[in-house]
């Protein structure tokens, strides 16, 4: 992971875990996907990406995930920013999964 990449995911995790999760969806499915689960799975392995290259299972999760969160987005409502707060899963997602890529390409 370069120190550009790092950085930005490094202020991307930042501003997540200092956000509210958005309380009307917690519990709630959207598109077949537990929103709170969501959320959970992708910050998990941003989380332990910001340590190091992700594990397969951690990669795979993410694999799983992205497609979850961008087919989840258009069917979000903005109440309590929720819209900025999957936004920002998404791109966290997509961003470890390239670094990941990179460390195992």
């Amino acid at each position: 992971m370069t120190e550009p990449e790092l950085g930005l995911l490094s202020r991307l995790w930042e501003e997540h875990i200092r956000a509210p999760f958005p309380s009307h969806l917690r519990g709630r499915e959207i598109e077949g996907e537990d929103m709170a689960l969501l959320d959970a799975g992708i910050a998990g392995c941003v989380s332990s990406s910001l340590s190091g290259p992700l594990d397969e299972r951690r990669h795979k999760i993410l694999l799983v995930c992205l497609p979850a969160v961008e087919k989840v987005l258009p069917s979000i409502d903005d109440e309590g920013g929720a819209i900025d707060y999957y936004e920002r899963l998404r791109e966290m997602a997509a961003m470890a999964v390239e670094i990941g890529n990179a460390d195992t390409g």
